[in-house]
């Protein structure tokens, strides 16, 4: 968020994934955040003037553990979005374990939804900080190193607790989201665009559909 100045009427932060265990120094060029960068340029195209789109650099490149250094860096991110140009509502994008990071970080006041792409939420992840927020999960059905299956039972739980939860199945899909990447930019740039303003066009997920199989 270096550098950017003006006024904001909403705010998309962008979060990257990366390693179950990995101490080294995060880098804005590996892979995995190379790898959102056209998502981002994306979502700044599809939301348009007067919202930010940002992302966050973790400091280092894996969860390790109870340490869990992406969410500290998604909730300190948060705050200088919020010292920097105040309560701006704002989603929450993460890939794989920025999906997790996205999901832990949910409470922050900023916060008004999460959209988890092939999302790691691994069984037993809290969902108590997403009452008031919705959440969107969006899961190829070919993706073998995050399961569909556990974000499921994730939006399952979350059910009881957000104002909306859905997870959409992307067929053909894997886990860097480049089988079918036009269904997935499209996806996730449209459902993006309403989350930031809802008055501009219908949802493009259905209602009440757990899964939705995303085909077009």
């Amino acid at each position: 968020m270096d550098g950017v100045t003006g006024r904001f009427r909403a705010a998309v932060v962008v979060l990257h994934g990366g390693a179950v265990n990995d101490v080294r120094p995060g880098r804005a060029r590996q892979l995995a955040a190379l790898r959102m960068e056209p998502v981002a340029r994306a979502l700044g195209a599809a939301v348009g003037e007067g919202v930010l789109v940002t992302r966050v650099r973790y400091r280092v490149r894996g969860w390790n553990g109870a340490q869990a250094d992406p969410v500290p860096d998604t909730l300190g991110a948060l705050d200088r979005l919020a010292e920097r140009y105040g309560p701006v509502p704002t989603v929450l994008v993460g890939h794989s374990m920025g999906g997790r990071a996205a999901l832990h970080a949910a409470g922050h006041p900023l916060v008004h939804a999460v959209v988890g792409l092939a999302p790691w939420w691994p069984p037993g992840e809290p969902v108590e900080q997403l009452a008031g927020r919705r959440i969107v999960a969006l899961h190829g059905d070919r993706d073998h190193i995050t399961s569909a299956g556990e974000s499921a039972e994730l939006i399952r739980r979350a059910q009881g607790v957000a104002v909306r939860a859905d997870l959409a199945l992307v067929r053909g899909g894997d886990h860097a989201m480049l089988r079918r990447y036009r269904v997935w930019q499209r996806t996730t740039t449209a459902l993006v665009a309403h989350l930031v303003d809802p008055g501009t066009g219908p949802d493009p997920l259905p209602a009440d559909l757990l899964p939705t199989s995303w085909n077009s």
